[in-house]
């Protein structure tokens, strides 16, 4: 979940354990540090796997595997266009405003479109602007992000990425000093093409 004074995202669904490479990321540690198949605990893998899909998905703006976000927002940015926080988005679920009040309406799907864009996908009006934004009120978008439902929809790249920083917080699993902020060189160079300027409301920081 991220917060600022103008806008919250909270992913609304998470991960399913079935879409994570756990046979994918035993063969890695085996081949790659010689743990045998008893060291390796489904459930210890799958947390180290969380964790990495996790770091990469806040280094890139990038979602991994597909699930549904709400993203509460005071303003827009331009009524003629606003920038979504993450990429890629497949689907605009709902779009509602809600007045101080908390009293909702429901925007028709006709009155909106997702522009499809990787690096930055964008929420238009189908005609000249979005809807106005009710005083004191906020509007909530939901949709549906990430490069699709399983491991195999990865770019090659990014799978690889998350199996080699999930291994690097097993092998060093029991080091206090190591952060969220941790992230070996071999995993940098391989996100780095998909890192963008990360938006929040709209606006680029």
């Amino acid at each position: 979940m991220f917060r600022s004074n103008s806008m919250m995202l909270i992913e609304e669904t998470t991960v399913p354990q079935a879409a994570l490479p756990l046979a994918e990321f035993k063969a890695h540690l085996r081949l790659g540090t010689g743990f045998s198949d008893g060291d390796l605990q489904d459930a210890v893998l799958e947390s180290f796997l969380r964790a990495a899909l996790a770091a990469i998905e806040a280094r890139t703006g990038k979602v991994l595997i597909s699930r549904d976000f709400s993203w509460t927002l005071t303003e827009w940015r331009d009524r003629a266009g606003q920038a979504l926080p993450v990429a890629p988005v497949t689907m605009i679920l709902s779009l509602r405003l809600l007045d101080r009040n908390d009293e909702e309406e429901v925007i028709e799907p006709s009155f909106y479109k997702l522009e499809p864009d990787m690096q930055r996908p964008w929420l238009r009006p189908t005609g000249a602007c979005l809807p106005g934004m009710p005083p004191g009120g906020r509007a909530e978008l939901r949709f549906t992000a990430g490069y699709g439902p399983g491991w195999g929809d990865l770019p090659a790249d990014l799978g690889q990425a998350v199996l080699l920083l999930a291994a690097h917080y097993y092998e060093y699993r029991h080091e206090m000093a190591l952060g969220g902020g941790c992230m070996p060189f071999g995993v940098t160079s391989l996100i780095e093409r998909y890192r963008t300027v990360r938006l929040f409301g709209g606006g680029a920081v």
